[in-house]
């Protein structure tokens, strides 16, 4: 929580996402506990819309008239939502080289897009309870060599991550594998597996490892 308010104070838009298929929709200083409303404008995105039907639909347009609805599973509302980010964005000299898209490493975006499949594909079932590292990447290899761990917090976690006969985790492997591929440009070995780390999400050593940093560090 600490770590997302302190990406709140440095954010310039933030979009808050908010289930529409729940009753209760806190604003966003009362949902993330903020003293106070961050200082960078705030997007409220209702997702899940394809969900709802249409006389619930046109309620939720109603009552939030300046908010923005979206399915992503639909992918309805994602070109309005890019729009809207872009209006709103400030502009800004270049941080970085003009030929440097990111101050990333491969490394860095192969694990998020490991990660980001395994909540994909996940939905409801563990939000929040999934971290990934990439504990080697071989890109002297053909096809670049790539073993990622995929860490949640217990044993019944676990399980509904690897799925009946692995079957989950294989599906996880293989949609991480091709976005992964389109990133690195080469065709892509993922070696994936699935530990448990008790409360990991508590532990300051294992979220500097997963790349998270604490509020108390302040950025180089």
């Amino acid at each position: 929580r600490a770590t997302a308010r302190r990406a709140l104070e440095e954010a310039d838009v933030v979009v808050h996402l908010v289930d529409a298929t729940e009753r209760d929709h806190a604003p966003l200083a009362q949902a993330a506990g903020l003293d106070r409303p961050p200082r960078a404008p705030v997007l409220t995105v209702y997702n899940k819309v394809d969900r709802l039907d249409a006389p619930t639909r046109a309620a939720l347009a109603a009552r939030h008239p300046d908010a923005l609805l979206l399915s992503a599973r639909t992918g309805e509302g994602i070109d309005a939502l890019l729009a809207a980010v872009r209006e709103r964005l400030p502009e800004s000299p270049f941080l970085y080289p003009d030929d440097e898209l990111s101050a990333q490493t491969l490394r860095f975006f192969a694990a998020e897009l490991v990660r980001e499949t395994a909540l994909e594909q996940l939905e409801e079932e563990l939000p929040y309870s999934v971290a990934c590292q990439v504990e080697e990447f071989r890109e002297d290899r053909v096809p670049v060599y790539i073993r990622a761990v995929l860490y949640v917090e217990r044993e019944s976690q676990k399980r509904i991550l690897i799925g009946a006969g692995g079957a989950r985790v294989k599906s996880i492997g293989r949609a991480a594998r091709i976005k992964i591929e389109t990133l690195v440009g080469q065709p892509v070995y993922l070696d994936l597996w699935v530990k448990v780390l008790p409360n990991w999400r508590k532990n300051a050593v294992a979220l500097r490892r997963f790349g998270y940093r604490l509020p108390e560090e302040s950025p180089s």
